[in-house]
C-alpha cells in the first residue's frame, strides 16, 4: 500500500516569513483584490488603534512574497466576491498537508 509523502517545504525569506505570520495570525483579515486591468495586490486593512490614533488605513503586503507564498501552497484564496472592476479573494494560510488551493489565478 503506498501512502503519500509530505510535499518538502522550502525556506521562507524573512519577508515571506512575516508575511505568512500576519495571515496565520488572522487579527486582520487579509485580502487579494484583482483588477480588471490584472493588477494584483495583497493587504488588509489596519483599523484606528483607539490610543495613539494610528492606522485606520489600508496595509499593502509585497505581492511577490504573497504569490510565491500562494505558489509553494503555503497560502489559498476563497470564495471570490466579484465587481465589475475587482475580484476579491479571502487569503487564509493553507493547512498542514494541503495538497492543492483551491483558487488558482491565471495571469
Amino acid at each position: 500500500m503506498l501512502r503519500a509523502l509530505p510535499r518538502p517545504r522550502t525556506p521562507l525569506s524573512p519577508g515571506g516569513a512575516e508575511v505568512l505570520r500576519l495571515i496565520t495570525e488572522q487579527r486582520f483579515p487579509v485580502c487579494l483584490t484583482v483588477h480588471a486591468n490584472g493588477r494584483r495586490r495583497y493587504g488588509y486593512w489596519l483599523p484606528l488603534a483607539p490610543r495613539g490614533g494610528r492606522g485606520g488605513c489600508y496595509m499593502a503586503l509585497p505581492t511577490d512574497e504573497c504569490d510565491a507564498l500562494h505558489s509553494a501552497g503555503r497560502i489559498v484564496l476563497g470564495e471570490p466576491l466579484v465587481d465589475p472592476a475587482k475580484t476579491t479573494y479571502p487569503v487564509r494560510a493553507a493547512a498542514r498537508g494541503a495538497a492543492t488551493a483551491p483558487h488558482a489565478l491565471t495571469a
